[in-house]
């Protein structure tokens, strides 16, 4: 990789664009039998929302592993950032009148839930 290919990997901005772009498309899609412009309003919603939880997952999943120890230090903060980005995302979605919340947040929630899980084992080093 390319010291500028290896930048724009590295960049905080382009994580938040594509978390923008890739989920806010995906909320377009899954309320797609809706009339507009709901479906653009979820995704606006879904898209700012991905890219807010961007910024800060990667920030909780590491002060949690920190304060948390052993086998709960690995299982800990996955779950916890699952479970509150599950809350934030229902709730926010709920409040804009999103038809389809299910189908909306599987798959952002999936892909923090996988990141958060991953980024931890990587940062606690496989916790026994």
């Amino acid at each position: 990789m390319t010291a500028r290919g290896r930048a724009l990997a590295g960049s905080s901005i382009v994580h938040v664009l594509f978390a923008f772009l890739a989920m806010g498309g995906w909320a377009v899609f899954a309320n797609r039998l809706h009339p507009m412009p709901q479906p653009m309003i979820s995704g606006l919603v879904q898209g700012i929302v991905s890219a807010c939880l961007t910024l800060f997952l990667k920030s909780a999943v590491e002060t949690l592993s920190k304060r948390l120890s052993g086998l709960t230090g690995l299982w800990a903060p996955p779950l916890i950032a699952c479970l509150g980005s599950a809350g934030l995302l229902v709730t926010i979605h709920a409040l804009s009148g999103t038809p389809e919340i299910l189908k909306t947040i599987a798959v952002p929630l999936l892909v923090s839930t996988s990141y958060a899980a991953i980024y931890n084992y990587s940062i606690s080093g496989g916790r026994r």
